[in-house]
C-alpha cells in the first residue's frame, strides 16, 4: 500500500472518540480493504505487492548472529561483496540442475507461506497463507489465509478477514497480475534479464533486488530463470553475506542482505542445500502445481 492509500485508509477510521464506525464509512472501508485483500501480485513490469506488508511498516528482518558490512565507495555506489557474488553463483548453479516442472494451462500455481500483519505496535498477527493462482492468468483463484493469533471474529469489524481462524477470499482474474506464463517468457540470460529488471525499476538498486525476491518462490519451477535471477542479482553491487540469518518462521541458514525500501532486506538459504527458504519478513513453506483451487501439489 503506498503513502496515498495508507492516508485514504487513515481518514476513513474513526476518531477516539467514536466507538464504532457509521453504516456508510464502514462500508466505504470495507470495500477498500477487500480490494487490497484480494488484489494478486501486480505485473513484472510493475511494482509487486508483497504478501503481508498491507497495513503498516514491517517488523524487523530476520535476527542475525554475523553480518559482513559493505562498503560505500566514492561515487557513493556500495562496493561489492565477493563472498556475496561467490555465494549467489554457487546457488544459480543449483538452482539450474533442478528439473522443470511440466505446468498446464487449466492447472493452479500454488503458494504457501507464512508471514504477518502489523496493526499497531501491540498487535502483529502471524499468518499463514495459500494462494492458487491460474497458470494462463484467465480463471478466478483462491487465497485462504489462516491467522494464528489475533481477536475473534466481530460481524462490524472492517478488519474481520484478519480475525483469529482460517478465511478463504476469491482471486479474480487481473490483467495487471504477472502469470505462470508470462514468467516463462522473461529472459534467462542474466545480463538481458538484469536490463530488464532496471528498466523496469529505473536503476534503482534497491527496488531490483526487490523485484528479483518477489520472484524467487515461483521461478523455484523454472530453473533457467531460477538461475538467471541470481545470476542478475550477484551483478547489483550492495548485497552482502549474512553468516546466520532466520526467516518469518524461524528457520535458520544463510542469508543474503541489502538495503530496501523498508530497511534491511534478508534472503535466508539452507545451508547445505542453498535451497530459498524466504526471507526475515516471509518464510517459503511450499511452492508446486495444483490441478484444483484448494487442492495441493501432493493431493
Amino acid at each position: 500500500m503506498n503513502p496515498e492509500e495508507r492516508e485514504e485508509l487513515a481518514l476513513l477510521l474513526p476518531s477516539p472518540g467514536q466507538p464504532v464506525l457509521t453504516d456508510d464509512r464502514h462500508d466505504l472501508l470495507k470495500g477498500h480493504l477487500m480490494r487490497e485483500l484480494t488484489a494478486p501480485r501486480r505485473r513484472f513490469t510493475v511494482t509487486p505487492r508483497r504478501r503481508f506488508a498491507l497495513l503498516a511498516v514491517p517488523l524487523a528482518t530476520a535476527v542475525v548472529a554475523a553480518a559482513v558490512v559493505v562498503g560505500i565507495g566514492r561515487t557513493g555506489t556500495p562496493a561489492t561483496d565477493p563472498q556475496a557474488v561467490d555465494l549467489l553463483n554457487r546457488i544459480a548453479a543449483v538452482a539450474a540442475t533442478k528439473k522443470a516442472v511440466a505446468v498446464r494451462d487449466d492447472q493452479y500455481l500454488y503458494v504457501r507461506t507464512q508471514g504477518f500483519m502489523k496493526f499497531s505496535d501491540k498487535d502483529v498477527r502471524t499468518l499463514r497463507e495459500s494462494s492458487w493462482t491460474a497458470v494462463d492468468g484467465k480463471r478466478p483463484g483462491l487465497r485462504r489465509i489462516t491467522v494464528l493469533n489475533g481477536p475473534p471474529f466481530r460481524p462490524r469489524d472492517p478488519f474481520s478477514s484478519y480475525s483469529k481462524g482460517t478465511h478463504d477470499m476469491r482471486l479474480n482474474p487481473d490483467p495487471n497480475v504477472t502469470t505462470f506464463r508470462e514468467l516463462e517468457a522473461l529472459p534467462t540470460d542474466p545480463d538481458a534479464l538484469l536490463r530488464k529488471i532496471y528498466d523496469d525499476t529505473k536503476d534503482d538498486r534497491g527496488q531490483a533486488l526487490e523485484r528479483i525476491g518477489d520472484l524467487l518462490a515461483e521461478a523455484g519451477l523454472l530453473p533457467e530463470l531460477d538461475a538467471a535471477l541470481y545470476r542478475a542479482a550477484a551483478r547489483i553491487p550492495g548485497v552482502s553475506v549474512v553468516a546466520n540469518a532466520k526467516d518469518y518462521a524461524g528457520r535458520s541458514g544463510i542469508g543474503l542482505t541489502f538495503e530496501g525500501r523498508d530497511g534491511r532486506e534478508v534472503w535466508v538459504f539452507g545451508k547445505k542445500s542453498l535451497a530459498y527458504l524466504g526471507s526475515g519478513k516471509e518464510a517459503l513453506l511450499d511452492v508446486g502445481v495444483a490441478d484444483k483451487v484448494g487442492e495441493t501439489p501432493d493431493d
